[in-house]
């Protein structure tokens, strides 16, 4: 090398002597008009060129047998976790725009969501302090986009049947007949009136190109979706579906409502279909349960026949994601179902169902809360073979203003009429649904992808790599597998650790090891904008040796100078540091970051089991508390004023 750096010096210093060849001579130029420096220093140009040729291909040679320097080589892990939204309604749904949102449109929900600033019905401006990286527009499929085509006197629709009835009831100022209509055609009514293909399948393929129009990958992912609405007997069996591919795949179909069918059996065939004919991905995300009395995870189909293994293998293959918490209430667990768990009660509602037609009853609720649902899976995998309710967790708005809004202070509500006003709390939502302060500030979608695309975003809730939370953006990490030691958290590159020993949130761990039980590695870290953190929590449901299901809950880590008791198994509150006059609260309490490795005390290798973290952030006051202190007013005592924000991450599941 060194004799190789004593030439490669003189070819420099040679190089550098002048030959003056004319630009007019470049053309004729030789080797033999050179001069003889020259010359020489393009022959010991050469012998180094060869001599480096052949040193990088040494190199090469021996690097290939060496492992990779850089450590990302190779490499495929999610490194991002991507905020978002899937459950927005705008104009375009017919709720919406009866209940006031004649306005704001696909468009403007899309805007919105990238960061811009849009004016609220109520004559405010609202703006997101962070954009989200993706959102999907999810009206309702039952006569989408009909109203706003009536307002405008589209000829297209109203030389419909359908259209001609409700432009009737339009220009006669009798609208609100459409509406009940509408109800009555969602809630099984037989013979609904409907829209012929044509005009659907116009509407639809305007909704279709205008999600592609926003949709910038890398940067913000704007997904094409619509809401299947079926509501039998008022119970809420929604499912939002979505979308894998661009428009001009998506625009092969109209979408299936609940006009042609209310079974989700139904709905499933057609994605498959869809899927088959013209190679397409999709799936389905069932909505918060609360209000479905009993029907969302349910002991029989719609039908009422006895759950079979095709019928859990078709579930669990369309409907990967569950949404469990929104604005209509947290659909994590219930007080009832577990007694013991201090943060069960958390923005309930468990008086009737969504078509207000039926008082709530206790057996309703083990149908209905994730949780009594997973363990409720396990017992029909151990009878069945296959398990229906394997989910994993995604918080969504159901916003029905366009706003993709589910921060406490900046709450724009689920209808127009519960928008920042003196008097949203106490009013009913749509002047006859629920009271407005009843509706939960709630929430958004965690997803671990590889870049921000259509195709990473779906990919990830296909596998479950996804968790929900009630507003705050809490970054939360969980891995299970059999060797994870202490020391694993604290590296770096804990999450490539994570991958290499294990697997990830949304995850599956079979046959134990002998005599190993599962290690779970977790990591939260605070919203930077947000909250600090009380406590990460490992939830373990499991089937005992008879089939019965059980559940427990570990505090597995704390924020400081805390410790679990263990004569009670319960740690001690964090405390508070909210304000509720002054609507603040201060990060003088909690943590920024915390992390474990936990290894189940109480495992048994022979009987199903799941785990998922839930990770709860300190006290912060709640909107009703920012709307008091804005608008100068006092709420009733029944209305609660502080709240503490959350995150839910899918499952991993063990199966023996």
């Amino acid at each position: 090398m060194k004799k190789f750096a004593q030439k490669y010096a003189a070819i420099m210093t040679l190089l550098m002597v002048p030959t003056f060849v004319s630009a007019q001579q470049s053309d004729q130029t030789t080797v033999d008009m050179l001069s003889p420096e020259a010359q020489e220093a393009m022959r010991l140009q050469g012998e180094a060129m060869a001599q480096m040729a052949a040193e990088r291909a040494r190199m090469v040679a021996e690097n290939a047998k060496r492992k990779a320097y850089s450590p990302t080589v190779g490499s495929n892990i999610p490194r991002q976790v991507m905020w978002g939204d899937t459950h927005v309604h705008t104009k375009n749904s017919a709720d919406a725009f009866t209940f006031g949102n004649t306005t704001l449109s696909p468009a403007d929900a899309f805007r919105f969501a990238q960061g811009y600033e849009i004016d609220a019905h109520n004559g405010q401006k609202v703006k997101l302090r962070r954009p989200l990286d993706f959102l999907m527009v999810s009206d309702h499929a039952e006569y989408l986009g009909l109203f706003p085509r009536l307002v405008t006197g589209d000829p297209d629709i109203l030389k419909t049947e359908l259209g001609a009835r409700w432009g009737g009831y339009l220009s006669s100022g009798n609208f609100g007949l459409a509406m009940v209509e509408f109800v009555a055609a969602v809630s099984g009514a037989p013979n609904p009136r409907r829209l012929p293909q044509s005009a659907k399948k116009l509407i639809w393929d305007d909704i279709a190109d205008m999600a592609d129009a926003h949709n910038q990958p890398g940067k913000f992912t704007a997904l094409i979706g619509y809401e299947w609405t079926s509501q039998v007997r008022g119970n809420n069996l929604h499912r939002v579906v979505i979308f894998r591919d661009n428009a001009d795949k998506a625009k092969k179909i109209v979408p299936f409502s609940a006009l042609d069918s209310s079974d989700p059996e139904d709905l499933w065939k057609f994605l498959a279909d869809y899927e088959q004919d013209f190679g397409g991905q999709v799936l389905a995300i069932a909505h918060n349960g609360n209000i479905s009395n009993g029907m969302m995870f349910a002991s029989e189909t719609i039908s009422g026949e006895p759950l079979t293994k095709d019928y859990a293998d078709r579930r669990a293959r369309w409907e990967p994601v569950y949404e469990v918490t929104q604005v209509k209430g947290d659909g994590e667990a219930h007080p009832t179902l577990s007694p013991t768990d201090e943060f069960a009660d958390y923005e309930t509602w468990d008086k009737d169902n969504i078509g207000r037609n039926q008082a709530k009853e206790d057996w309703m609720l083990r149908h209905e809360y994730a949780r009594s649902a997973l363990k409720y899976g396990l017992e029909l995998e151990k009878e069945l073979g296959s398990n229906p309710y394997k989910f994993g967790m995604i918080g969504s708005t159901d916003s029905h203003t366009a706003f993709a809004t589910a921060e406490e202070e900046n709450f724009f509500g689920k209808f127009p009429d519960s928008e920042p006003l003196p008097a949203r709390a106490t009013n009913n939502m749509g002047g006859a649904l629920w009271k407005n302060w009843r509706l939960a500030s709630s929430g958004y979608a965690g997803v671990w992808a590889t870049e921000n695309t259509r195709e990473a975003i779906f990919d990830a809730m296909r596998r479950r790599e996804v968790y929900g939370t009630t507003g705050s953006r809490i970054t939360v990490r969980l891995f299970a597998g059999w060797d994870y030691d202490a020391t694993d958290i604290t590296r770096p590159d804990y999450a490539d650790i994570g991958y290499a020993k294990g697997v990830p949130m949304g995850g599956d761990l079979t046959q134990a090891p002998e005599g190993k039980a599962p290690s779970l590695m977790v990591f939260a870290s605070k919203d930077p904008d947000g909250a600090n953190l009380d406590r990460i929590q490992i939830i373990k449901g499991w089937l005992d040796v008879d089939g019965n299901s059980h559940e427990k809950i570990y505090d597995v880590a704390l924020s400081p100078h805390r410790k679990v008791d263990p004569e009670t198994g319960k740690a001690p509150a964090v405390g508070s540091t909210v304000d509720v006059a002054d609507a603040s609260y201060t990060n003088t309490i909690g943590a920024v970051q915390l992390s474990a490795v936990w290894h189940d005390p109480d495992f048994n290798a022979s009987t199903r089991a799941f785990y998922y973290v839930r990770v709860l952030e300190i006290p912060t006051p709640r909107w009703t508390a920012y709307d008091a202190k804005y608008f100068g007013i006092e709420m009733d005592a029944e209305i609660p004023m502080v709240q503490q924000d959350r995150a839910y991450t899918s499952p991993i599941w063990y199966t023996p």
